[in-house]
């Protein structure tokens, strides 16, 4: 008792700063190079020598004392330590595996983990793990597979905060633990798969209880290794906020490189019965092309699933139950309502699952596309070679009568520039990951959709114009009957097709306009039509979706698109034939430009027509520009 007496006597006249070293630190220094002054200042300063070093009894000692064993006063670290995969790879003989003073350094200067100085405080850690986790030489030698991961930590949203000094943000030792560290495939890892929603659940506490509910984490808990953990969809080291363009949760990114991971894999569709259109469904659906042109605001998988409560849609707290489908869909479409009768979501071409308007829609289209296009590019190759063969229409004087009034030119000149810009701005929609789209719209994504609504009108506009000028100027009316299909039309088309194989020797003529112009024309007024109605249906999609199931959306989408093909490949076939690569208008028939046409062309195509415009000129047969003799 006495003895106790006397220690504590002792400590309440010592003063309150570090002591000096006791006398025999003084001793050893003598011998050792210590220096007193640090090891005064470390965690250890006020032990003894031999309060660590227990098997030195006399000064001085003889040979290497025995070697020191923390344990004897951090017993349950140490054991914790002998578990771990340090303690493990040490006992089997890797002898630069992590030890007490790897980690908080050397015996006589450590520091307390409230040390700013310290290796093991906060900001320190991540340095001190990447002593060893950030040496290509240590990696290599152990075969550890994992690449950079204290450098992946500190560009994380973690380490940086960790880095400004935030006490809160999780360090190493908060998700690995820190004497106690298991392999991330032992079932008591605080880093394992069943464990891994805890260990950041004690930060994350609410998102925790809302994700054990989940299915992904009632899987984890039933056992399933292939159910997302946080670590699946935030990454291990790389957390970044969703904000951030690398971030595996980002709008553009979640759907595809996150959650299509596993909904995309063929092996997991198999072995838990899931859909594997889910993901090329969405990519191919308006929120998922927008998604891969760039937008951060249209709808990923989250916005419509949830977040960390995810559940069945058959569950009625789910999100996409059908019953919370309005609420859901309502927070991006306002007004959607409870008129909104939505139909299948994730469903590729030609499902069975798709509205039967959609997939009659779909297969007039996939008959009509190539049988038109087949038909043009038959007409045109015999038309071209036999011109080819046969010559060019003679025109010696290059003499040009009109055929194009200004009205009629400035129409034109609009449906040209919209026309193009909607194919444009219509296939980067399609394809936003083809270069020449990132070239002309990845540094604005919502400029294509802009452009494109502008085109819209713009086209729109040039109809509605040249059908008031034809309203209003009774003069130039006169197209409107030359223009209307007759039974004439399929014998010229018949005998066209026999005179270019040689089968006939009279070349057929048309009037004010041939059985091509007038299918052109039609096709056009027809086109339009089309896609203003549909065009208008997508663009107020909110109103649309307030008033009409979800299948007209889904059929108004499959027309827009098919028929923008067959308007596309029409012009660059049949018109682009007429007006550019036809030998006998080639380079170009430049009515368009200054609305007049070759005065040959006409006489050898249109001779009642070449003469009533001569007439209209008041030129005769003896004042043919063409025939001056």
């Amino acid at each position: 008792m006495s003895f106790v007496l006397a220690g504590l006597l002792s400590l309440m006249l010592s003063p309150a700063s570090p002591a000096a070293p006791p006398a025999q630190g003084q001793e050893c220094a003598t011998c050792h190079e210590l220096d007193l002054s640090r090891f005064g200042k470390s965690i250890h300063g006020s032990l003894a020598c031999r309060d660590c070093h227990s098997g030195i009894t006399t000064l001085p000692h003889a040979g290497k004392p025995p070697k020191v064993s923390c344990a004897s006063c951090h017993g349950d670290e140490a054991k914790e330590y002998a578990r771990s995969v340090h303690g493990s790879a040490k006992k089997n003989g890797m002898t630069d595996a992590a030890s007490c003073t790897s980690c908080h350094g050397a015996p006589h200067e450590m520091l307390p983990a409230s040390d700013p100085a310290s290796s093991t405080t906060k900001k320190n850690l991540a340095g001190t793990c990447g002593a060893c986790h950030s040496n290509p030489e240590f990696l290599a030698r152990h075969k550890i597979p994992f690449a950079k991961p204290v450098e992946a930590y500190r560009l994380s949203i973690h380490g940086r905060a960790v880095a400004r000094g935030d006490q809160n943000a999780a360090s190493c030792s908060d998700c690995h633990g820190s004497h106690g560290i298991l392999p991330g495939n032992d079932e008591k890892s605080r880093t394992g798969h069943k464990v891994v929603a805890e260990t950041c659940g004690k930060c994350h506490s609410g998102i925790l209880e809302v994700y054990s509910q989940s299915v992904h984490g009632v899987a984890v808990k039933a056992g399933s290794k292939d159910a997302p953990d946080c670590t699946s969809c935030h990454g291990e080291h790389t957390i970044l906020a969703p904000s951030e363009a690398g971030s595996l949760v980002n709008p553009a990114r979640v759907s595809v490189v996150t959650c299509g991971r596993c909904h995309a894999d063929e092996r997991l569709a198999s072995r838990y019965n899931l859909s594997q259109d889910k993901l090329p469904s969405f990519q191919d659906s308006f929120h998922g092309l927008a998604a891969r042109g760039g937008s951060q605001t249209v709808a990923n998988c989250a916005s419509c699933h949830g977040i960390h409560n995810i559940l069945a849609s058959s569950d009625p707290r789910s999100t996409i139950n059908p019953k919370n489908l309005s609420q859901t869909c309502g927070r991006c479409h306002a007004g959607v309502g409870q008129r909104f009768a939505i139909g299948p979501v994730h469903v590729r071409s030609a499902s069975i699952a798709e509205h039967v308007s959609v997939k009659w829609i779909r297969y007039a289209y996939l008959w009509l596309i190539p049988l038109t296009i087949g038909f043009m590019l038959l007409h045109n190759g015999l038309d071209y070679f036999a011109k080819l063969r046969r010559g060019r229409h003679a025109n010696e004087s290059g003499e040009q009568l009109p055929r194009m009034n200004l009205n009629f030119r400035i129409a034109h000149w609009m449906v040209m520039a919209s026309f193009i810009t909607l194919v444009v701005t219509g296939f980067a929609l399609k394809y936003p990951e083809a270069a020449w789209v990132k070239a002309l719209f990845n540094f604005s994504p919502t400029l294509r959709g802009l452009i494109h609504r502008i085109a819209a009108l713009a086209i729109s506009a040039a109809t509605l114009y040249h059908l008031a000028h034809l309203a209003l100027v009774k003069r130039d009316r006169v197209i409107v009957p030359a223009l209307l299909p007759t039974l004439q039309d399929a014998r010229d088309i018949f005998n066209m097709f026999r005179f270019n194989l040689g089968l006939s020797k009279a070349r057929p003529t048309f009037g004010m306009f041939s059985y091509a112009e007038k299918m052109e024309y039609w096709a056009f007024m027809w086109g339009t039509m089309v896609m203003a109605v549909t065009g208008l249906l997508l663009w107020a999609e909110n109103w649309s979706l307030s008033h009409f199931p979800k299948w007209v959306m889904d059929a108004a989408t499959t027309a827009h698109w098919y028929e923008a093909i067959l308007a596309t490949l029409s012009i660059l076939v049949w018109h682009w034939y007429l007006v550019i690569f036809d030998p006998d208008v080639y380079p170009m028939d430049l009515a368009w430009l200054n609305g007049k046409a070759s005065a040959g062309h006409l006489r050898e195509t249109r001779p009642e027509y070449y003469r009533k415009v001569l007439k209209q000129q008041g030129l005769g047969p003896e004042n043919d520009p063409d025939n001056p003799s």
